[in-house]
C-alpha cells in the first residue's frame, strides 16, 4: 500500500490527557508534521482556529458542531462545503469541559461534567445563540479523571451518556464507569451496561442496531497492557469487567481477586495497548472504496506515559452483521513525529457526500478526508 504525505503545521495547546496533564508550551515557530492516506485518498485541513476541537455533530442543515476539552466553548461550522474555510461560530461557552455535543430534532445537546444542556432552534440562532437549558442535572460526580462525557442519541430516541470511572484504577460499584440513557427531557434515567472504565465513544450499527463502544484501558500496569477495547452490547446490563478485569483475560493486580474473567463479557477486538481509542462511527458513504462500507471508523487518541508512543492515527475495523469483527487497519496516519506529537484525532463524523471530517484537540483543527482514486 502506497501513501500520500500532506505537510501541515499546528501549535501545541495545553491538554487534559488521560490521568494526567501534559502541558505543552506554544512554539514561537509552528511544527511541521505529516499525514499519511491510502493511495487514492486526499486529507486536508478543513478548520483551524477551534481550540480543543472534540466530538462531532451534524445539524440538519449541514451545519457542524463541535464540542471541546479544555476551551470550554462549543463551535458551530458553516459555509465549509463549497472548498471555502468554514466560519466558525462560538454558540456556548463558559462550559465545564464541553466535549459531547448530540443534535436532535432541531435541538443541540451538551455535555458537561455535572449536566446536560441544550441549545433549542440553534441552526436558526447560531449568530444569537439562545440561553442554555439544563435538561440533566445531579449526574454523578467525583473529582479525579473520566468526567468528560461524549453522548449521543440512539435509535430508541433516548439520550446516551457515559459515566466514567473517577480514577485510574479504583472500585466504584455502580455508580461509576457504566453508561446510563435518558429521555431527550432527562426524565426516564436509565442503566445499559458496567464495567466501562471510560468509553469517550459509541454509536449504532446501521441494519442491526446493535450498540458498539470505545473503552480505555487502565494505566501503570506497564507499556503492552492492557489493550483498549471495542466492545459490543448485546443486552442491557452487560458488565465489560471494570475494574476486576482489563480487555477480557487479564486480572487486575488489586481488585482482580475474586472476580474471575470470565464473569464478564471480552472485547470484540482488542485496539492495542494505550491508544487511547476515542469517538468512532460507522462508514455508509459510497465515496470511499467498497471495503470501507460498513466499517467502524476510530480516532485514536494516542498515548500519553508509553515509553514509546502508540496511537495518533484514525483506524478502520470491519464489522460484519453478525457481530464479528476484523482487526484494524490504518487510514490515517502520521499525527507524531520522532515521538513527539504536533496532533490527536479525538473523532469522526462521516459527511452526507461520503467524505469524514477528523476533530484533532491538539492542534485545534478539524480535516477532511476524501477518496477520487487517484494518487496525489
Amino acid at each position: 500500500m502506497s501513501f500520500r504525505i500532506l505537510a501541515r503545521t499546528g501549535a501545541a495547546l495545553t491538554l487534559l490527557m488521560g490521568a494526567s496533564c501534559w502541558s505543552m508550551a506554544a512554539q514561537a515557530a509552528p511544527q511541521p508534521a505529516t499525514l499519511q492516506v491510502p493511495e487514492g485518498f486526499h486529507i486536508a485541513t478543513y478548520a483551524d482556529h477551534v481550540p480543543g476541537a472534540r466530538e462531532i455533530a451534524l445539524g440538519d442543515r449541514g451545519t457542524v458542531f463541535l464540542g471541546s476539552m479544555g476551551a470550554g466553548k462549543v463551535y458551530a461550522l458553516t459555509g465549509g462545503q463549497d472548498g471555502h474555510a468554514p466560519q466558525v461560530h462560538v454558540v456556548a461557552h463558559g462550559l465545564n469541559l464541553p466535549v459531547g455535543v448530540a443534535f436532535h430534532q432541531g435541538d443541540l445537546y451538551i455535555s458537561d461534567t455535572r449536566r446536560i444542556v441544550v441549545l433549542r432552534g440553534i441552526e436558526d440562532r447560531l449568530d444569537h445563540p439562545p440561553a442554555l437549558e439544563t435538561v440533566a442535572d445531579n449526574l454523578p460526580y467525583r473529582a479525579g479523571d473520566h468526567s468528560w462525557k461524549f453522548i449521543a442519541f440512539g435509535p430508541d430516541g433516548k439520550l446516551y451518556v457515559p459515566i466514567g470511572a473517577p480514577c485510574n484504577i479504583c472500585d466504584v460499584g455502580h455508580e461509576f464507569g457504566r453508561l446510563i440513557r435518558m429521555n431527550p427531557d432527562g426524565t426516564g434515567r436509565e442503566d445499559v451496561a458496567y464495567g466501562i472504565r471510560n468509553t469517550v465513544g459509541f454509536t449504532w450499527q446501521p441494519g442491526t442496531g446493535t450498540l458498539w463502544f470505545t473503552d480505555n484501558g487502565r494505566d501503570m500496569m506497564g507499556d503492552d497492557i492492557p489493550s483498549d477495547e471495542l466492545n459490543r452490547v448485546d443486552r442491557v446490563g452487560q458488565s465489560f469487567g471494570y475494574p476486576y478485569c482489563h480487555q477480557g483475560d487479564i486480572a487486575d493486580p488489586v481488585y482482580g481477586k475474586g472476580h474471575p474473567c470470565s464473569g464478564f463479557t471480552p472485547p470484540v477486538v482488542k485496539l492495542g495497548a494505550h491508544v487511547a481509542a476515542l469517538g468512532l462511527r460507522f462508514y455508509e458513504g459510497t465515496m470511499f472504496p467498497a471495503t470501507y462500507r460498513g466499517d467502524l471508523l476510530i480516532a485514536e487518541h494516542g498515548s500519553w506515559n508509553r515509553s514509546r508512543l502508540s496511537g495518533y492515527r484514525v483506524v478502520a475495523v470491519h464489522v460484519g452483521t453478525d457481530g464479528s469483527a476484523d482487526p484494524v487497519s490504518t487510514l490515517v496516519d502520521g499525527f507524531q513525529h520522532d515521538q513527539t506529537p504536533w496532533g490527536r484525532p479525538a473523532d469522526v463524523q462521516p459527511l452526507p457526500d461520503g467524505s469524514v471530517l477528523i476533530s484533532d484537540d491538539l492542534a485545534g483543527a478539524v480535516y477532511r478526508l476524501t477518496y477520487d482514486g487517484h494518487a496525489g
